[in-house]
């Protein structure tokens, strides 16, 4: 499993890298904030809606602390995803928020 920090996506986000982030918390939790222009699909929904995804993008995986997007990355890359999960999730996250 590939992870990035939350510094490094913060540092791409700030050179204006298109970065393709999936946030799987639940939808009151990203209801208190999200990283902009994070996509939303709760980690229980991820399975029946990973078809809206594309398997030519890299994406990466974030939720609260990193365990729901560590499985999230494990169930896309089983089904060949190119996913990196991002650790500490938004706990240790310093960047802007939406």
């Amino acid at each position: 499993m590939k992870h990035i920090t939350p510094k490094e996506v913060e540092s791409f986000l700030k050179q204006n890298q298109s970065l393709n982030i999936i946030d799987v918390r639940e939808v009151e939790e990203v209801a208190t904030g999200k990283i902009p222009g994070a996509w939303n699909i709760p980690l229980g929904l991820l399975e029946f809606r990973m078809h809206e995804l594309d398997k030519t993008k890299e994406y990466i995986l974030i939720c609260r602390s990193g365990t729901r997007s560590a499985r999230a990355t494990e169930l896309l890359e089983g089904h060949g995803f190119s996913v990196t999960n991002m650790m500490g999730g938004m706990l240790v996250w310093e960047g802007i928020i939406k």
